[in-house]
């Protein structure tokens, strides 16, 4: 039986109807905590009336069989089954009453238990907790007992499962965000640019990287690409080679000296260009290999160049700059994050709900899978409890604690009493029982 003792702060909810959203056909009303209150101190009610009809009763049967055994001497027994009766309801009243407030509101000691004690009790209460429900062992047996994996598995791959977590994870993500203050946000992306890219020296890194390009040959499509955009530009530029041998030529030189020696140099210059293009072991192409290679190196060793390429990073990411990135990037996460979940067809969403889908499916049909998950959630489960079993159980300690002595009485004897109740019927039933024995027995014994 659930034991409800601390007033419910819920707003009442009506009770459901068939074809109420939220609430299957044929399925039982939810009553509010008011009404389901309001019938159990009728029931109480009802319980303690009958109680103290059975103590009435005996108490007049006593008064008749005592005033007439003389005349009818078979009325002793039922005098003294009256009489034990009554003795057992009174007895039974006071254990009852001294639970919840001092009988006759007389201070006896030992009564009023659960108003005087009640700090005690929720104490013991979170102790009870903690020793027995709150154990490893008892949470990873129940959740092994359970197959979480699987049945979480035949939810997400069911119809609406992938769908659900979709929408409660965009409510998340529209939370989080109306929660997180942009600015923040970007001080912090600033901080890791700082620490994470501005920080750490550029120079050794990418020289390190350059390194292995250059030596895996990688660099060497670029080359031909350069060398090629070379060959092209200087066939296709006669004329501004032959003007440039002219402009820089004598003034004393002939004109028509000019145009010789300016095709002389476009024909050598055209041919160096080709030939640099046809072989792949030409010198300028070693000497560009060696060039590269030197500079990875001085890149990872070299003061100068180190310093050097500080110094271009300096320039490239200043202050200003490294603002508007971080700026720009938590701009564009962010807008890309809501148009992705505010949209139900968009590529993230539906890609997610298939990877829900999916996963949920595995579970299903991978024992192994759902038993790593399984022992996961076990895991991760005796952990908490292992760890922070002291502080769940001292959640119950600690609101009996906060919970108003008198109202606290009043509760718990309104979930409860109805029972006791049956304790004092009980006990005048047994009570009669005993005494009717007690006198056979005495006079035959006796006599």
């Amino acid at each position: 039986m659930q034991v409800n003792t601390e007033p419910s702060t819920r707003p009442e909810s009506a009770s459901g109807t068939e074809g109420a959203p939220g609430v299957q056909p044929g399925a039982p009303a939810r009553r509010s905590p008011a009404s389901s209150d309001a019938e159990k101190a009728a029931a109480l009610r009802k319980m303690k009336l009958l109680a103290v009809s059975l103590l009435v009763v005996m108490a007049i049967i006593f008064v008749l069989a005592f005033a007439l055994q003389k005349q009818y001497p078979w009325l002793e027994y039922v005098r003294a089954a009256a009489e034990g009766g009554m003795v057992g309801a009174l007895a039974d009243w006071f254990a009852v009453t001294a639970l919840f407030k001092h009988p006759m509101g007389i201070k006896i000691p030992h009564t009023a238990i659960i108003p005087n004690r009640k700090d005690q009790i929720g104490a013991s209460l979170g102790e009870f907790v903690e020793t027995n429900f709150l154990s490893e062992q008892v949470v990873q047996q129940k959740l092994a007992s359970v197959d979480i994996a699987r049945k979480a598995g035949a939810w997400l791959s069911g119809p609406g499962g992938a769908e659900r977590v979709a929408r409660e994870g965009a409510a998340v993500i529209r939370g989080a965000f109306k929660v997180l203050n942009d600015d923040d946000v970007q001080s912090v992306i600033e901080g890791m640019v700082r620490k994470h890219l501005l920080a750490p020296p550029w120079g050794p890194p990418v020289g390190r990287l350059a390194e292995r390009i250059f030596a895996d040959g990688h660099h060497h499509a670029l080359v031909d690409l350069l060398v090629d955009r070379s060959v092209d530009w200087v066939r296709d530029n006669h004329e501004t080679v032959s003007r440039l041998v002219s402009d820089r030529s004598p003034q004393w030189v002939p004109q028509f000296v000019d145009g010789l020696v300016g095709d002389r140099v476009y024909v050598e210059v055209l041919k160096f260009t080709k030939a640099v293009q046809s072989d792949p072991q030409h010198q300028v192409r070693q000497s560009i290999d060696k060039y590269l290679k030197e500079l990875a190196q001085d890149l990872q060793h070299d003061p100068v160049m180190i310093a050097r390429a500080e110094g271009i990073k300096a320039q490239v990411l200043g202050d200003p700059e490294v603002r508007e990135l971080a700026s720009r990037t938590w701009g564009t996460i962010k807008a890309a994050l809501l148009g992705a979940v505010d949209d139900p067809h968009s590529e993230l969403t539906v890609k997610f709900k298939a990877a829900v889908h999916d996963f949920g499916t595995r579970l299903v049909v991978d024992p192994e899978l759902a038993g790593k998950v399984n022992t996961w959630i076990g895991d991760a489960a005796g952990y908490l409890v292992k760890t922070y079993r002291s502080d769940i159980a001292g959640v119950i300690t600690e609101t009996v604690a906060r919970w108003d002595a008198e109202e606290t009485s009043r509760k718990i004897e309104l979930q409860i009493g109805k029972d006791l109740q049956f304790i004092r019927i009980n006990g005048t039933v047994v009570g009669a029982l005993a005494g009717l024995a007690i006198f056979t027995l005495a006079h035959l014994v006796f006599g």
